[in-house]
């Protein structure tokens, strides 16, 4: 079995596996362990997540990366995990690995030291993840919010022509109706002018073709 998959086995509990547990147990710490069902959490910011396997994963890669050599914290880890098959309190089960890691060496300040150590690792990986997830915002979300107000700031340029030519379309509706309104006026005042012209010829020429036929008939 792999280093990785060892650290993963500590604080991943298949479902069906665990122990039970005493009637007179403590309720486990947070720290102590884990099961694979996807755990609800709260971030900082309030909101709610799950426990993933994907970013799990990444959490035990780092630790195993960053494993001290020698008993720390994570093969006193192993020994409270072998130690949860026995029917024990937390504070007996504690203190039984410990007896065991003090043969290793070991001392609470090293396993302390090493835990808090695991600690920085795992918020190292925070950091990364929050530089990898800045970019990914400004990338798939700043870039788009801009893009959305830009097209915001064209669409109420768009409307501003449209509602801009409606004016003008109307303004020159309005001038078109005039202007065929001044058309009719004028031809009908043309053609009135016309017809006293053609009147007054007509009766202007009628007379001078009557002299003409009264002087033909009267002056031989």
């Amino acid at each position: 079995m792999s280093v990785f998959k060892n650290i993963k086995s500590l604080f991943v509990v298949e479902e069906g596996s665990a122990p039970a547990k005493p009637a007179s147990a403590k309720k486990e710490t947070a720290t102590s362990s884990s099961t694979s069902t996807p755990q609800v959490t709260e971030s900082k910011a309030g909101a709610k997540g799950k426990v993933t396997g994907k970013f799990m994963d990444v959490l035990f890669s780092a630790m195993e990366k960053n494993n001290l050599d020698g008993f720390d914290y994570l093969e006193y880890k192993q020994s409270l995990k072998s130690l949860s098959k026995m029917k024990m309190d937390d504070a007996t089960r504690y203190q039984s690995a410990y007896a065991m890691a003090e043969t290793m060496g070991a001392t609470p300040a090293k396993l302390i030291n090493s835990a808090s150590h695991y600690i920085q690792v795992l918020q190292k990986e925070e950091e990364k993840f929050e530089s990898a997830l800045s970019k990914q915002r400004h990338q798939n979300i700043s870039e788009k919010e801009k893009q959305v107000k830009e097209m915001d700031l064209l669409v109420k340029q768009k409307e501003d022509q449209i509602l801009k030519l409606k004016k003008e379309i109307e303004a020159t509706r309005k001038k078109q109706e005039t202007l065929r309104k001044q058309v009719k006026d004028a031809t009908a005042k043309v053609e009135t002018t016309k017809n006293n012209f053609i009147a007054s010829f007509n009766q202007l020429v009628g007379q001078i073709h009557t002299d003409l036929e009264a002087m033909k008939q009267y002056l031989k």
